[in-house]
């Protein structure tokens, strides 16, 4: 891969890096928390713990997505990018472009997830 499109790459991360910190730092400030006694009745509260349940579940996903980011621009640094993990071939660009953080060529995440499907059946 030329290196102007690892650039790319290394820009693209970045950038999502930085929009999944402001994110966080909004719902940060928002708070999550809330006063019982401001609900006026069950439905109020349920309708509040579901809107928690659902932000703490986005915040996880977050969290795992920061984390690939942080790998594959380590990745970027050690050279290491648009290889696949598992049979060290080379990912493709229109998997890379879809998905910048992918770990695995397509063959092999589509191999991965027969199994992971036979495991669940």
């Amino acid at each position: 891969m030329k290196k102007k499109e690892i650039e790319r790459y290394k820009k693209i991360l970045l950038e999502r890096r930085k929009a999944l910190m402001q994110t966080a730092e909004s719902m940060k400030e928002q708070g999550l928390g809330f006063e019982q006694a401001d609900l006026p009745d069950e439905i109020d509260l349920a309708a509040t713990e579901w809107g928690q349940a659902m932000n703490l579940r986005l915040r996880d996903r977050e969290l795992v997505l920061w984390k690939k980011i942080n790998k594959t621009l380590e990745k970027i640094e050690k050279g290491k990018f648009g290889v696949c993990e598992r049979c060290g071939g080379e990912i493709s660009a229109k998997r890379l472009e879809a998905r910048p953080v992918a770990e695995m060529c397509i063959k092999c995440k589509e191999e991965l997830e027969k199994i992971e499907k036979g495991y669940a059946d």
